[in-house]
C-alpha cells in the first residue's frame, strides 16, 4: 500500500528509464518507509539487493553479501576477503544478467561499513570503474543513518564527490498522507483524531501501519506503547542504537533537550547534559539534525551564535513525557491522566505539528509562492520599556519577502477556540513588545491556528487571519 511519495516515485522511474547509469541515494529517518518505497516501485524485482546487518563485524557482512549474490544467481560465487573482491563478484553477476536495466539495491548501507572495512572506497571504485562506464546500471543506496550517507556519499571529498546523480530525502508522512493511509487501512478517523495520533507518532510510516481497526485512538496508543505486550516496547533504544554506532552520547543530548521544549543553546545543552565539547558536540548536533530528530533555529534578527536546538521528533518527545516512566503500566493512556499535564503537552505537541506543516500553513495563508523564513522569538528582559511590562514569546513567526510578518498563535482545543479578555491582552502585548524590541518596519499580521476555528466574539478582530486543522490536510 504505497501512499503519497509521487515525486519520489517519479524520480526513481526516471532513473530506471535513463539512457545512462544512475546512482541514487535515498535517506531519511528510520521506520519512514525507504525500503518499502524502493521495493514497491520496482515490484520487488532487482538484479541484486542486499541489506546490511546491524552491529556485525566485517567477516559476517562479507559472508552475507556473498549469500545474497548466490541467492540471486551467482551460484559458484567464490569466498572473498574484502569489499573490493565482493564488488568484483557483483560485476560478474551484472554481466550474467539479461535485464535491460540492472537495478542494484544496497539497503542499510551504514550498517555494512565497519571500522577499517574500506566499504566506501570499494563502492567508489565499483561506481567509477564499472557502473559509470556502462549505460545499464541503476545503483540505489539507502540508509536510515542520514548523517552517514550525507558524510560518506553526498559530501564525500574523494572518488564519490558529485557522483550521486539523484538525491531522494524521504520525509515522514504529512497529515494528508496519514489520513489517506488510515483510510486505506479501514480506520475511520476524524481529522482531529488523526492530528492527535500525529502528535504522538509524527508521520512515521511503520507506527501508522501498526494501528488496528476497532480500537479507539487511546486504545491504539496503549497497544503501541504501554504494557508488557506493547508493539513498540523498547523502540527508543532500538531507534537510536540502530542509527549510531556509539549511541549513548546522542541519547545524552536528546535527554537534555527533552527537558526544555522551547530549545537550548549549545552552552545550555553542554551544561544540562554534562557534555564536554571539543568540537564533538557540534558534530553530534549536526548529525541529529540531519537525521530529523532536532532542528536548529535562530531568534528573529539575532546573530547566528544565538542558535537554539529543539527536539522535534514527536515519538521521542512522547517517550520522555509519558512512556519512559510508564511503559510497563497496562492501559496507561486510557486511564485518567492529570488534565493539566495533558493540556500542556497537547498544546506543545500541536505547535510542533504546525511547524512540521509550514508549506500547508503558507498555502492556507495564500502565500505559498512568497519567499519566507521561519523564526522563534523571545523578548529580552533587558529591553523592557517599563519594569512591569510583561515579557513575550512567539513560537512561530513567518517573515515574508513581501514586507509582512505573520505572528502565529497555535491553540489546540476540543472545540471552537474562544479568545478571552486575558488572551486578547496577551496577544496585543506580544505584537507591541515584538515591534518595540525588534524595531521591525514590516506589517504585522496575527494568525490563529486552531483545531476547529475561532469564535467570532468581541475579541475576534484582534487577529487578521485564522487557519484550522482542515487546511493542513493538503
Amino acid at each position: 500500500m504505497l501512499i503519497g511519495r509521487k515525486d519520489e516515485i517519479r524520480r526513481l522511474k526516471e532513473a530506471f528509464s535513463s539512457e545512462q547509469s544512475e546512482f541514487v541515494a535515498i535517506y531519511g529517518r528510520r521506520r519512514v518507509g525507504k525500503t518499502f518505497l524502493v521495493r514497491e516501485v520496482f515490484d520487488y524485482k532487482f538484479t541484486f539487493q542486499h541489506s546490511g546487518i546491524s552491529k556485525k563485524p566485517l567477516k559476517i557482512q562479507l559472508t552475507r553479501f556473498r549469500a545474497s549474490l548466490i541467492k540471486q544467481g551467482y551460484a559458484d560465487c567464490p569466498v572473498f576477503s574484502d569489499w573490493y573482491e565482493a564488488f568484483d563478484a557483483l560485476e560478474v553477476l551484472l554481466n550474467q544478467s539479461k535485464s535491460k536495466k540492472k537495478v542494484i539495491f544496497l539497503d542499510e548501507a551504514a550498517w555494512i561499513e565497519t571500522p577499517k572495512s574500506n566499504f566506501v572506497s570499494a563502492l567508489e571504485n565499483f561506481w567509477n570503474a564499472v557502473a559509470s562506464n556502462r549505460k545499464d546500471v541503476l545503483l540505489i543506496i539507502c540508509a536510515s543513518a542520514t548523517s552517514w550517507i550525507v558524510k560518506n556519499i553526498l559530501k564525500d571529498r574523494g572518488g564519490l564527490h558529485n557522483r550521486v546523480t539523484r538525491k531522494i530525502p524521504l520525509a515522514p508522512f504529512t497529515l494528508k498522507e496519514c489520513e489517506e493511509y488510515a483510510s486505506k487501512k479501514g480506520l475511520r478517523l476524524p481529522r482531529h483524531q488523526i492530528v492527535s495520533l500525529y502528535m504522538v507518532m509524527g508521520g512515521v510510516a511503520l507506527y501508522w501501519s501498526l494501528l488496528e481497526k476497532g480500537l479507539s485512538v487511546s486504545q491504539n496508543i496503549d497497544a503501541l506503547f504501554f504494557g508488557k505486550n506493547a508493539q513498540l516496547k523498547g523502540e527508543f533504544n532500538e531507534l537510536y542504537d540502530a542509527l549510531f554506532k556509539k549511541p549513548e552520547p546522542y541519547k545524552k543530548i536528546i535527554t537534555a533537550l527533552s527537558k526544555k521544549m522551547d530549545g537550548m543553546t549549545k552552552t545550555e545543552i553542554r551544561k544540562e547534559g554534562k557534555i564536554s565539547d571539543g568540537g564533538v558536540l557540534s558534530d553530534r548536533l549536526r548529525e541529529l539534525e540531519e537525521c530529523g530528530f532536532i532542528i536548529s533555529s535562530r531568534s528573529f534578527h539575532k546573530a547566528r551564535k544565538d542558535t537554539t536546538y529543539k527536539l522535534i521528533d514527536n515519538y521521542t518527545i512522547f517517550y520522555f513525557k509519558y512512556v519512559k516512566d510508564n511503559e510497563k503500566t497496562e492501559h496507561f493512556w486510557t486511564k485518567p491522566i492529570d488534565p493539566d499535564s495533558i493540556r500542556i503537552w497537547s498544546g506543545l505537541a500541536f505547535e510542533r505539528v504546525c511547524m512540521q506543516h509550514i508549506p500547508q500553513l503558507k498555502q492556507a495563508m495564500g502565500i505559498a509562492a512568497v519567499a519566507s523564513t521561519e523564526y522563534a522569538w523571545r523578548s529580552d528582559s533587558k529591553k523592557k520599556r517599563t519594569e512591569d511590562e510583561d515579557g513575550a514569546q512567539i513560537d512561530l513567526l513567518i517573515e515574508r519577502g513581501d514586507g509582512v510578518i505573520n505572528i502565529c498563535e497555535m491553540k489546540w482545543s476540543s472545540g471552537e477556540f474562544t479568545i478571552t479578555k486575558k488572551d486578547d491582552a496577551e496577544l496585543r502585548n506580544k505584537v507591541e513588545v515584538f515591534q518595540y524590541q525588534t524595531g521591525t518596519k514590516s506589517a504585522i499580521m496575527l494568525t490563529m491556528i486552531t483545531t476547529f476555528g475561532v469564535k467570532h466574539n468581541v475579541y475576534y478582530d484582534t487577529i487578521q487571519s485564522e487557519i484550522t486543522i482542515d487546511q493542513m490536510f493538503v
